[in-house]
């Protein structure tokens, strides 16, 4: 088993550039620009969650159920762009860890609905103050009025 705690230098597709290797136009390319950003960005995300299995989309699955008790599992796998299988997935990982639950929907008595459960509460918490944290110094090197327009830009891009 790999321990989490020791470094290993750069991993496949890391963002350090290779002294000596020409990249030709690729900085020109959104795609490949974004994916650099989004790499750097999973990995100050797993250093503020280190020690938790917890991923970018159980996270979010995390933030969603805090907001949305009783959503189902459809939307939730909307939300998260996965197919229903994959929502399934998730909600059983964590229903195991006892970081939700599924129960009737208040709504209708015949559906079920994911709902956070103390556990969940509680770790969420946690996990927000750190991922907060981390995030603040993934993107310190932007100044405030440049970190808000990147989240607006990004916001056109994706919508």
């Amino acid at each position: 088993m790999k321990n989490p705690n020791v470094p290993r230098g750069p991993r496949p597709g890391s963002v350090a550039r290779v002294e000596g290797i020409d990249y030709a136009d690729l900085d020109e390319h959104f795609g490949y620009a974004l994916k650099r950003a989004q790499i750097a960005s999973f990995g100050a995300f797993s250093r503020a969650t280190a020690g938790e299995e917890i991923t970018p989309p159980r996270y979010t699955a995390l933030v969603i159920l805090a907001g949305n008790p009783g959503i189902s599992q459809s939307a939730l796998g909307e939300v998260l762009g996965t197919a229903r299988s994959g929502a399934m997935m998730l909600a059983d990982w964590l229903e195991q860890r006892s970081l939700a639950e599924r129960r009737h929907r208040p709504d209708d008595g015949r559906a079920w609905g994911l709902f956070l459960t103390a556990k969940g509460a509680t770790l969420l918490r946690k996990l927000k103050r750190s991922v907060r944290s981390h995030d603040r110094k993934f993107a310190e090197r932007l100044d405030a009025a440049e970190r808000s327009e990147l989240l607006r830009l990004l916001a056109k891009l994706t919508g």
